[in-house]
C-alpha cells in the first residue's frame, strides 16, 4: 500500500511540475495582453462537455465556454463528426470565398434560423473570423449604403477589440460614436430602473436623432447587443428594442444586432432579438457559429448590398472546417430545442440564485436571460464613494417629480467578484468576470448541460460567495477594530 501511494504521490508530483511549468513558461513569453490567463492559472488537456481536465489531473466545470462560443460544450460529438468527415473527405479546408457543398450547407442551415422578415431576403457576407471583423464589415456596409458615416452605439457596449469595433464600445478612449443610454434597473442612468427608465432611454435616442442642435447628424447605423455581455449581463427590455427599432426604421437607420455572444440559443431565444420580435437590418454573428472554430459573418437585407467586388475581403473566409462544425451545431440546437431549454433552465438558475440576495448583502443584483446569467457583487457598506457610485447617488435617484426609484445600488466591488472566482477555481468551477467595474460573475455554460450540472454550478457558486463575504466581513471587522483606537485619542 505505502508503495502504491508513494507511486500515486509520485505521479501527481510529476503532473503538478508539468503544469507549473507550463504556466511559468507562458507567463516568461506571452503578451502582456493576455486575460483570462491571469485569473485562471490552468492547464487544459482534456474536455469533453462541461468538464475540463487540467495538466495537473484537476476537473472544473466550465461556465466561460469559450466566452460563449461553445454552444455545445467541449467535444460535442456531433461537432466532432462533422470535422471528421470534411477531413476524410479530401475537401480543401481553405477556399477564400469559392463556393462549395460545405459552404452552402451553412448557409442553408443559418438562413433556416434567422428572423422572420430577414431569411426570406438575406445576403451573407464572410469576413475575417473574429467577430470583430464581422462587426468592422458590418459598419463598412451601412456607411457605403447610405453614404452616411457617423455611428450610434450604447453605454456598457462591447463589440471588440479592433479599432472600429472599440470606437463603438463602452471602454472607447477616443470618442468617434455618438453614445445613448442603455436601460438597466439596478444602475439605471435615470435613477429609476424599470419601464419608466427604459422609456427615458428611448426618448433621449429620439430627441438625439431629431434635435438639429443636437451635435449628432443622422448617422449611417445603430449597433446594439439584445444583451450586454461585457457590460454586466444587462438584457435589453422588449419594449424598448421594439421601440428602437420603430426610431430607426421611421429615419432609415440600419439597425445592427450584434448577436455574437447572445446567438444559437444562448438567451433562450435563437437569436436574441426573438424575445422582441425585432427583425434587424443587419447582424453580426461569430463564436458559437463556428461550433468551437473561428467563424464570422455579416446578415443584412439585399436591398444594403451595394459591395463593390473585393469591398471587403479576409483570407480565411473559407474555413470549410469551421463551416462544417457550425452547421452541425446549429442543427443540432435547432433540432433538440436547446434555445427552448436554456429558457426554462436559465430561468430556475436565476430564480434560485435571487435566494442569494436576501442570504448575502454583498450580492446587489442578480440578471440574464437564458443560459447568459451575472451576479453583481457590490459593498454592502460602502458609502456611495465607491465604483459605480457617485457620492449623491443616494439623495439623488428617484428626484425627478412622479418618477418612483428603484433600491439603491451599492458601490461595485472587484475585489470581492475576484475573490469570489478564485474561490470558485478552489472548488473546480470556472467562471468569468464582467460588468463595469469587473464585479459581476458571470455563467456562460454551454446550452447542453444537464440539471445536475447545474445543480453543483450553484452549489460551488453559492458556496464560493460564502466564503469570500465571510472573509470580506472578517477585514471589514479586523479594519474597525484598527480604526477604533485612532479615531479615539484623536
Amino acid at each position: 500500500m505505502a508503495v502504491t501511494e508513494s507511486v500515486a504521490e509520485g505521479a501527481h508530483g510529476g503532473a503538478r511540475a508539468v503544469h507549473e511549468g507550463i504556466l511559468r513558461r507562458q507567463s516568461a513569453r506571452e503578451s502582456a495582453a493576455r486575460t483570462y490567463a491571469r485569473a485562471l492559472p490552468i492547464v487544459p488537456v482534456r474536455a469533453r462537455g462541461l468538464t475540463i481536465e487540467g495538466a495537473d489531473g484537476r476537473r472544473y466545470l466550465d461556465c466561460l465556454s469559450g466566452a460563449g462560443t461553445l454552444a455545445l460544450g467541449h467535444n460535442h460529438p456531433v461537432v466532432l463528426e462533422a470535422i471528421r468527415r470534411v477531413l476524410e473527405s479530401g475537401a480543401p479546408l481553405s477556399v477564400l470565398d469559392l463556393a462549395t457543398p460545405v459552404k452552402d450547407a451553412f448557409i442553408t442551415e443559418l438562413f433556416r434560423t434567422l428572423p422572420p422578415g430577414l431569411a426570406d431576403r438575406a445576403r451573407v457576407q464572410f469576413c475575417g473570423p473574429a467577430g470583430t471583423d464581422a462587426v468592422e464589415a458590418a459598419f463598412k456596409l451601412v456607411r457605403a449604403a447610405t453614404g452616411r458615416t457617423g455611428m450610434l452605439a450604447f453605454t456598457g457596449a462591447y463589440h471588440g477589440m479592433t479599432s472600429g469595433a472599440l470606437a463603438a464600445s463602452g471602454g472607447a478612449g477616443d470618442v468617434r460614436v455618438a453614445r445613448l443610454p442603455y436601460p438597466q434597473d439596478y444602475r439605471c442612468p435615470f435613477g429609476v430602473g424599470g419601464p419608466t427608465g427604459a422609456e427615458l432611454a428611448a426618448r433621449w435616442t429620439e430627441s438625439l436623432l431629431d434635435d438639429p442642435k443636437s451635435g449628432v447628424p443622422l448617422p449611417a447605423g445603430m449597433i446594439l447587443e439584445p444583451v450586454q455581455g461585457e457590460g454586466g449581463v444587462i438584457p435589453a427590455p422588449d419594449d424598448w428594442l421594439r421601440r428602437i427599432r420603430q426610431i430607426t426604421a421611421d429615419r432609415s437607420v440600419p439597425l445592427i444586432a450584434d448577436e455574437i455572444q447572445t446567438g444559437v440559443g444562448r438567451t433562450g431565444s435563437f437569436w436574441g432579438v426573438g424575445h422582441s420580435g425585432v427583425t434587424p437590418d443587419v447582424m453580426v454573428l461569430s463564436k458559437a457559429i463556428g461550433g468551437s472554430l473561428p467563424l464570422a459573418v455579416v446578415v443584412y437585407r439585399d436591398d444594403l448590398d451595394v459591395w463593390q467586388p473585393g469591398a471587403h475581403a479576409g483570407t480565411f473566409r473559407g474555413n470549410q472546417l469551421a463551416m462544417a462544425a457550425g452547421t452541425a451545431t446549429l442543427a443540432h440546437v435547432r433540432e433538440n430545442g436547446l434555445a427552448e431549454r436554456a429558457a426554462a433552465l436559465g430561468t430556475r438558475m436565476l430564480s434560485q440564485l435571487r435566494q442569494l440576495q436576501s442570504e448575502f448583502p454583498c450580492v446587489g443584483d442578480v440578471r440574464g436571460r437564458g443560459l447568459m446569467i451575472g451576479v453583481e457583487l457590490v459593498d454592502p457598506e460602502g458609502d456611495g464613494t465607491g465604483p459605480g457610485q457617485s457620492p449623491s447617488a443616494d439623495d439623488h435617484r428617484g428626484a425627478l417629480s412622479g418618477l418612483e426609484p428603484t433600491r439603491t445600488p451599492r458601490p461595485a466591488d472587484p475585489e470581492l467578484a475576484q475573490a469570489v472566482q478564485r474561490e470558485c477555481l478552489h472548488r473546480g468551477l470556472i467562471v468569468e468576470l464582467g460588468g463595469r467595474h469587473d464585479s459581476v460573475v458571470r455563467l456562460l455554460p454551454p446550452l447542453t448541460i444537464s440539471d445536475e450540472q447545474a445543480a453543483a454550478v450553484l452549489d460551488r457558486l453559492t458556496d464560493a460567495v460564502a466564503v469570500a463575504a465571510r472573509h470580506q466581513q472578517d477585514r471589514g471587522r479586523r479594519q474597525r477594530q484598527q480604526d477604533g483606537p485612532a479615531q479615539g485619542t484623536g
